[in-house]
């Protein structure tokens, strides 16, 4: 249908070169779309009916394509996943640290529970419980790296003086971020911000002595 050898002709009779798989000029443009289609396929079809087959397909890319780069959909969806978070999840620093803390724990809150990359989060998560190799992927390239997010504004607070520097960081990380993460993943409650806020002032009511 007006179509050579080397390519295909449009409705103004201009010829254009044919794809072969992977309409995308540069292949970090192509890997950028199929972390978003697996981002967006995932949050509209599920995990179970979530396929390489609809992601390539989404994304306008060849599925060897996507085996050359990832060997499974959880291998695409980690990546999506971390790229995320290394984008959305780094505290604010305004030297105030129950401002900052209370803006952090409201944000992952809203992560985890409305965003494309939290509902990638719970997927993955819950796969992990059946999948080691996924479980030490996930710790060894999110929690660990997320963990050290959640205590920058406690540590900004003691090297400013406004924290004492022996005060158990860990512990507070686990009493502001744990109940954020066993609603979202254990109980299913929601989490508004008036529940981040307490847990906020209640645990730095205790490190400060108010």
């Amino acid at each position: 249908m007006g179509a050579d050898a080397g390519g295909t002709t449009d409705k103004r009779g201009a010829t254009t070169a044919r794809h072969t798989g992977n309409r995308h000029g540069r292949s970090e443009e192509a890997r950028q779309s199929v972390l978003e289609a697996a981002d967006d396929l995932l949050v509209e079809v599920g995990y179970t009916r979530l396929t390489i087959e609809g992601i390539a397909e989404r994304a306008g890319v060849a599925k060897q394509t996507i085996y050359r780069w990832w060997p499974s959909k959880n291998d695409i969806l980690m990546d999506a996943f971390v790229q995320d978070v290394a984008e959305d999840l780094v505290p604010a620093d305004t030297s105030d640290l129950r401002r900052d803390l209370r803006a952090h724990a409201r944000k992952v809150a809203l992560f985890l529970t409305k965003s494309d990359a939290g509902a990638v989060f719970r997927a993955l998560t819950a796969q992990a419980q059946h999948d080691p190799a996924l479980a030490a992927r996930l710790r060894a390239e999110h929690l660990g790296k997320q963990r050290g997010y959640d205590r920058l504004p406690f540590e900004r607070a003691v090297a400013r003086g406004a924290l004492d520097p022996g005060a158990d960081l860990d512990l507070a990380v686990d009493q502001v971020m744990g109940p954020v993460y066993y609603r979202v993943l254990v109980t299913g409650q929601s989490v508004p911000e008036e529940f981040t806020d307490t847990l906020v002032d209640a645990v730095l009511d205790r490190l400060t002595g108010a």
